[in-house]
This record gives C-alpha cells, sequence and structure tokens, in this order.
C-alpha cells in the first residue's frame, strides 16, 4: 500500500503480521501507524489503525 504521510512524504507499507493474524481490514482514507525502516526509509511497516 502506498502511504502519505502529514509533510508530503510517501511510504510503500504493508501489514504487520499482527494485523494480519486479527484480520485487521485498511482501507483508503484511514490514518495508520507507520513503522518505517531506519535502511530504507520509503518502506515501512503498518503497525496500528487509528479511529
Amino acid at each position: 500500500m502506498e502511504i502519505e504521510c502529514d509533510k508530503g512524504i510517501k511510504v510503500t507499507g504493508v501489514l504487520s503480521g499482527r494485523m494480519k493474524k486479527n484480520k485487521i481490514k485498511v482501507i483508503v482514507g484511514d490514518r495508520v501507524q507507520v513503522s518505517v525502516s531506519p535502511y530504507d526509509t520509503a518502506h515501512g511497516l503498518i503497525t496500528y489503525r487509528l479511529r
């Protein structure tokens, strides 16, 4: 999924294992918390879906 941050930065993200395990769905327009990789700042894990 492509995620746009507050500052206009775009990050490619995938669902974390916990979100897949608990079958949490993310759709277009949802606000999410992303853990960005320290090695490649264009990649991250979606760890939480905000309300």
